[in-house]
């Protein structure tokens, strides 16, 4: 329950933060460096990446950065493979 609680934050935070930058990028201000976006994606923030790219309409164009968040997806829904599988066998 807390690995979901952490999720589901991390998702809304990504989410929020490419709300952010794009709200910054439409009022040339400061922008949120594509790093970090992409960390907070690949720190289990993926889908609210990718919810955010399309939502905001942000990024949905720029490489590599597309393909690097798609990576990131991957590498999220392996690692919660990998979480499920050691947690079914730890039952």
């Amino acid at each position: 329950m807390l690995m979901l609680l952490i999720w589901v934050s991390i998702n809304l935070v990504t989410f929020g933060v490419f709300g952010w930058d794009k709200a910054c990028a439409e009022n040339n201000l400061r922008r949120v460096p594509e790093a970090n976006l992409l960390l907070l994606a690949l720190f289990g923030g993926a889908l609210g990446a990718l919810l955010g790219q399309q939502v905001f309409r942000h990024k949905t164009k720029k490489q590599p950065f597309r393909t690097l968040l798609w990576l990131c997806a991957l590498i999220n829904i392996l690692a919660a493979l990998v979480l499920l599988r050691l947690e079914w066998l730890a039952v």
